[in-house]
């Protein structure tokens, strides 16, 4: 583990964690509202909102362009579910945490040969739709007995709804480059 945090600065450590306790932040209070749409439909309300939370794995990557920024942000925040006792999956936290972040590595790792630049738009479309679609799947395996015409709904809906966190990430990321906020931030 030592060998891979020296690979990231401190800098690129602190935004780290600040984006993985932004992307849990966030989630009492996106959660209530896509509820309200969800249930009715039957559809686990992660599901939808998940493009906002797998947004926060693609910002981690393209704000510190290394590989497995991805899986250390998901990790820094299935550790802070798990000892906080926010989430309601317990030590499944560490598995439908973690492997949506990988997914966005290995999305990055496809995509966006070039780290020293900003993520293009279909690295970070598909890389939020690998990140939910994974998250998704990985919760209705788990958690739910969902069968399977739902559960493809439900991963259909994921899918939509990841892109368009990836999306938003990659338009987030287009204004922080402009802002010349990172420029110096990952040269060694």
């Amino acid at each position: 583990m030592r060998k891979i945090l020296n690979r990231f600065s401190v800098f690129e450590l602190l935004i780290i964690a600040m984006i993985a306790a932004l992307g849990i932040a966030v989630k009492p209070v996106i959660s209530p509202l896509v509820r309200i749409i969800t249930g009715p439909v039957g559809i686990p309300g992660g599901v939808l909102a998940g493009g906002i939370y797998m947004m926060f794995l693609v910002l981690a990557y393209g704000m510190t362009r290394r590989r497995l920024s991805g899986t250390l942000t998901a990790t820094v925040q299935a550790f802070i579910v798990v000892l906080t006792g926010i989430g309601s999956q317990g030590i499944i936290s560490f598995m439908t945490y973690i492997c949506p972040g990988i997914a966005v590595d290995l999305i990055m790792l496809i995509f966006d040969r070039h780290a020293k630049e900003r993520p293009k738009v279909p690295a970070c479309f598909c890389a939020g739709i690998a990140a939910n679609v994974t998250g998704s799947l990985l919760v209705g395996m788990a958690l739910f007995d969902i069968p399977l015409v739902p559960l493809l709904l439900a991963l259909a809906t994921a899918a939509l709804s990841g892109g368009l966190g990836g999306l938003l990430a990659c338009s987030l990321l287009k204004q922080i480059y402009k802002l010349e906020l990172l420029v110096n931030s990952n040269e060694n």
